[in-house]
């Protein structure tokens, strides 16, 4: 059960109401993770830079493997929500999820980004080693950030029980593969 309900966009404040309706036009939906932040301005827009940083990996990463890296993150914390919903993008792309082909470099990012979800995320010398073989100081510390966006997101929503959205529930993983 959620602790704290998702902003209802018709009775709420006027700031509450334009930045959902500026969501609405940006993102295409509000979830209830992003409405549950509307509660807190400054925290909601905190977290939407995630998609500022997506756009700044995205270009050295591709689709795939930042899909595939916010998936990596999600599941090491057993975000319910950011798992499945990264879970229904692989999906729709034609992922097989649970058994994913990767190469050398796509394997290091995604035990990178396990590592940053971990606790205290220290990431170990040959891990760091494998992944910053293949990119550069700039691009490392975009990786990092945007990482550690996604850690925070998922601990957003693991700690205040958000409840997964209706759309992403045919995606959710089967509790006995859990």
């Amino acid at each position: 059960m959620t602790r704290v309900p998702p902003v209802d966009p018709e009775n709420t404040t006027p700031d509450r109401r334009a930045a959902h309706e500026e969501g609405e036009e940006r993102f295409g939906r509000m979830t209830n993770m992003k409405r549950t932040l509307l509660h807190s301005l400054p925290a909601y827009h905190a977290l939407m830079e995630w998609y500022t940083l997506r756009d700044l990996v995205a270009p050295f990463l591709g689709e795939r493997l930042t899909n595939i890296f916010s998936h990596a993150i999600s599941a090491e914390t057993d975000c319910l929500i950011c798992s499945t919903y990264f879970r229904r993008i692989l999906i729709d792309a034609g992922e097989d999820v649970d058994h994913l082909a990767l190469d050398e470099r796509e394997q290091a990012v995604v035990e990178f980004g396990r590592c940053l979800a971990a606790p205290f995320a220290r990431v170990p010398d040959d891990v760091y080693e494998r992944v910053s073989a293949h990119f550069d100081d700039e691009q490392m510390i975009a990786l990092t950030a945007f990482g550690a966006m996604m850690v925070a997101t998922n601990v957003l929503n693991n700690a205040l029980d958000v409840p997964l959205d209706d759309y992403l529930q045919p995606y959710r993983r089967a509790e006995a593969e859990a």
